[in-house]
């Protein structure tokens, strides 16, 4: 008696149609995604019109929402982003040099790259006690000013840009750090003229995701006293300062409809401009070292 056995054949369309179910699985997962977070958009957008003008982002806060401005709290931001992008910068990478090009496999060196990866972990309301003891406490830099909200959120993504750093350095092949040994270069010379380059482009990537966190974070700000609401922009580093993320969060707090719809969302708009804007500036530096290498 004959007993049907499964061909070539049958597998293949299985494992096709395997294939095929997969595809649509991940494209609606996809499109989940986009479609909820376009919608989302959508509705900020619409709430924005009328609100978002000129007056509203050159004025200061006022308690009437028609007069209502962004200024002091767009201003204070991108001096906290542009002094958090001079100090985790820097560091994070010098740190990511360090660990990959020049400490030991040790056992002290494993035990660094553990802390650093649950660091990366820690909810941001941990660093800003720890900016407010460190930062405001210990160094004397002052409640809610431009040098102690730096500082305090630049600890929160450094260990994100040490790690995105460590792996774009850890990427690049070792051949190419041989070949540079062999034409006489010292390992300075070597890091400098060959890993850096080639890295650059992934820790560019990495910085850009943490600035990106980094903007839109509320708690540590809050934790070092930080005003919601300052009515004229920060000159000195030593001044108070509010950022995008605490006004708005004031603005829903406001029981007026017009501050909770109109107001808010031309802030969220506003926030996300100056949030894609950095992120784009910081693409085009990568994609030019990317064309360099």
């Amino acid at each position: 008696m004959a007993t049907d056995t499964p061909t070539e054949t049958d597998f293949g369309q299985v494992s096709r149609t395997k294939d095929v179910a997969f595809r649509l699985l991940a494209l609606g997962a996809t499109l989940i995604g986009i479609v909820s977070l376009a919608a989302l958009l959508a509705n900020v957008a619409v709430d924005a019109v009328g609100w978002l003008n000129w007056g509203f982002l050159t004025s200061p806060p006022h308690p009437d929402p028609y007069e209502a401005g962004f200024l002091p709290a767009l201003v204070g931001s991108i001096a906290i982003m542009l002094l958090i992008a001079l100090i985790t910068f820097p560091v994070g990478v010098g740190a990511a040099v360090y660990l990959e090009e020049y400490a030991d496999d040790g056992l002290l060196t494993r035990f660094i790259q553990l802390n650093i990866a649950n660091l990366a972990g820690v909810p941001s309301v941990v660093y800003g006690l720890l900016g407010l003891g460190l930062f405001v406490g210990l160094l004397g830099f002052g409640y809610g000013t431009v040098l102690a909200a730096a500082f305090t959120v630049a600890l929160l993504i450094l260990p994100i840009v040490i790690i995105s750093a460590q792996e774009a350095i850890r990427a690049v092949p070792d051949s190419q750090r041989q070949a540079s040994y062999g034409m006489g270069a010292t390992k300075w010379q070597t890091i400098r003229n060959v890993v850096l380059p080639r890295a650059m482009p992934g820790i560019m990537t990495g910085t850009i995701l943490a600035l990106g966190r980094a903007i839109g974070e509320t708690a540590p700000l809050i934790m070092i006293a930080a005003p919601t609401t300052v009515f004229g922009i920060p000159n000195s580093l030593e001044s108070k300062v509010s950022a995008m993320p605490l006004q708005i969060y004031t603005w829903a707090s406001y029981p007026e409809t017009e501050f909770q719809y109109g107001v808010v969302a031309a802030g969220v708009v506003t926030l996300l401009v100056v949030l894609l804007t950095i992120n784009s500036i910081a693409i085009v530096i990568r994609n030019r070292y990317q064309q360099r290498t």
